[in-house]
């Protein structure tokens, strides 16, 4: 199918995937976070002959079903956690113009860079990024003297209805993981110094009600000694670490205590767009009671991972 008309048609999608489960929530001001990570190309569904995920994915699922919550919830954030690019032949011979305009088509607010993002250099990324209409949020890649020099934001600032939310990208380290040659005189800076810095600005000065974490840094550590837990227990300020990297499906998010004793939430939603996360956060009127819930779908009629 040539490309553009393809990009039309696959707005049009019905039916939907997710991993939502549920606890009690109290009546207030109420804020939807929808989430994805790891989406490496996958546009198309898996081929029904598919081993693992038989005709499951595409991102007219993602989009049906996300349009679904739109029309229901009136405060809604849609936010992904890096490595949109590499995967399939679109990335190959498009070089993520499809991708870029695919999650601009979908409405996200925001999103991270992962290691995959830099599969075509710094050069080929700045090219994609007219297609993005929604920033990328990297606070601790210090990209002086590249060619992503201001093109990225350390966090940004959302007022949805009465709720004011700071979100805010922590990368994964790169070396080992990327050639030098894609990342060039990009300088790495200490995941949790810089997230608790950032958490601390967005608390209290930007006077946030909820702080969120993009983290490319992975679940687990992998190659280094950086994690979301870690991430999660040795840092203030953060209230939902939407995670990425390491590809880890979540039923439902795992609650934390950070190192003042408060509740941090973790969660991540697999990878190739198989899954849509969601988190519902419910405030009392004066904003000092947060209730968070994961609600259930009715999937009688959809393709469920």
């Amino acid at each position: 199918m040539e490309r553009r008309r393809f990009i039309k048609n696959i707005t049009l999608g019905a039916a939907a995937i997710s991993s939502l489960t549920s606890m009690q929530a109290k009546k207030g001001d109420k804020l939807t976070i929808l989430h994805t990570n790891d989406f490496h190309s996958h546009i198309e569904p898996f081929p029904d002959n598919h081993s693992k995920y038989p005709g499951q994915g595409g991102v007219s699922r993602r989009m049906a079903l996300i349009n679904q919550i739109r029309a229901t919830e009136s405060q809604v954030l849609l936010l992904d956690a890096g490595d949109i690019f590499q995967g399939t032949p679109y990335f190959n011979v498009h070089g993520g113009e499809v991708e870029m305009k695919l999650y601009t088509a979908m409405g996200y607010d925001a999103a991270t860079m992962g290691n995959h993002d830099f599969d075509a250099g710094m050069e080929g990324f700045k090219k994609q990024l007219p297609h993005a209409k929604f920033p990328f949020l990297c606070a601790n890649y210090d990209f002086s003297n590249t060619v992503l020099e201001g093109l990225t934001n350390p966090y940004q600032v959302f007022q949805k209805g009465s709720i004011k939310v700071g979100v805010f990208g922590i990368g994964v380290e790169l070396d080992g993981l990327v050639a030098p040659t894609m990342y060039g005189e990009t300088k790495y800076l200490n995941p949790i110094e810089i997230a608790s810095d950032t958490a601390k600005t967005l608390r209290d000065e930007e006077k946030c009600d909820l702080v969120i974490c993009l983290s490319h840094l992975g679940y687990f550590a992998k190659l280094n000694e950086w994690c979301d837990t870690k991430l999660a227990n040795e840092t203030e300020n953060i209230d939902l670490i939407i995670g990425g990297h390491t590809h880890t499906f979540m039923d439902k998010p795992e609650v934390h205590k950070n190192r003042a004793g408060k509740t941090v939430l973790i969660n991540q939603a697999g990878w190739a767009g198989l899954v849509l996360g969601r988190v519902d956060f419910t405030f009392d009127k004066r904003k000092d009671e947060m209730v968070w819930s994961t609600p259930q779908f009715d999937w009688t009629n959809h393709n469920v991972v």
